[in-house]
């Protein structure tokens, strides 16, 4: 069974800093595009960052500068390093996997930043 899991998320005052983890199990990691995304209360799923199996990276303009997103695929894993938080980037955080026409989501996990 394929499945990516989300960890890292919590509570962070503006200014601080998170790194996301979701690691993969069940399949070859290294096909996969990987993405986080994110939904806020109210609004819909956005994507955050991007990092393509051969790993060039894109990211949304609200997060350039302060967000990495970089993968380990011995470690199956992706990561978001998440610097200068500030209280809009309070979201669910989830991880998308895709390759060809399949996605994989996680469930997410939880990031709120207030003081």
């Amino acid at each position: 069974q394929v499945q990516f899991v989300e960890s890292g998320g919590g509570l962070v005052q503006p200014g601080g800093s998170l790194r996301l983890s979701c690691a993969g199990s069940g399949s070859i990691f290294s096909i996969y595009a990987m993405g986080w995304y994110r939904q806020a209360p109210g609004k819909q799923r956005e994507l955050v960052a991007a990092i393509s199996n051969g790993g060039n990276t894109n990211y949304a303009d609200a997060v350039k500068g302060r967000f990495t997103i970089s993968r380990d695929n011995a470690k199956n894993t992706v990561y978001l390093q998440m610097n200068s938080l500030k209280p809009e980037d309070t979201a669910v955080y989830y991880c998308n996997a895709a390759y060809a026409r399949v996605n994989y989501w996680g469930k997410g996990t939880l990031v709120t930043v207030s003081s």
